[in-house]
């Protein structure tokens, strides 16, 4: 038995729809490695960068304080003014708390004097241990 069917209520059929989806899925396969590779790689330019930044914000606490903030102040100094406030701080010296944490969400580390110049601040990539590579590579002001 035929159906008929009215005008405008043509549909498409299920081997249309799964030529239509295999040809997605191609494309997906093409073209989602390079963008998850792409997506990784501008996280770890932003730490970079970022981590420059912090970098510069202590030089300046240097110059205003006379040192760099102590392991109990940490990064934190660079932000809010210590309790006891040390002599000579012009703070903030960044904008917000969250200039202090990477892109994957965790802390800067910061280290003086440091391995690689005066004053190290590096972040320890997406899984949160130094070394590794990829993305889990730690990236610094260095």
């Amino acid at each position: 038995m035929a159906v008929r069917r009215k005008n405008g209520e043509e549909g498409f059929t299920l081997f249309e729809l799964l030529v239509v989806l295999a040809i997605l899925g191609l494309l997906a396969a093409i073209v989602g490695p390079p963008v998850v590779r792409y997506l990784g790689s501008s996280r770890t330019q932003t730490a970079k960068v970022q981590a420059k930044n912090v970098a510069s914000a202590l030089e300046l606490y240097r110059l205003d304080v006379g040192r760099y903030p102590t392991a109990q102040e940490g990064l934190q100094a660079l932000v809010t003014q210590p309790v006891p406030p040390p002599v000579g701080w012009n703070g903030p010296y960044l904008p917000q708390v969250s200039a202090l944490v990477d892109p994957w969400g965790k802390p800067y580390r910061f280290q003086a004097p440091g391995k690689h110049g005066e004053v190290d601040v590096w972040s320890a990539g997406s899984d949160g241990v130094e070394g590794g590579t990829g993305e889990a590579a730690d990236v610094g002001s260095w």
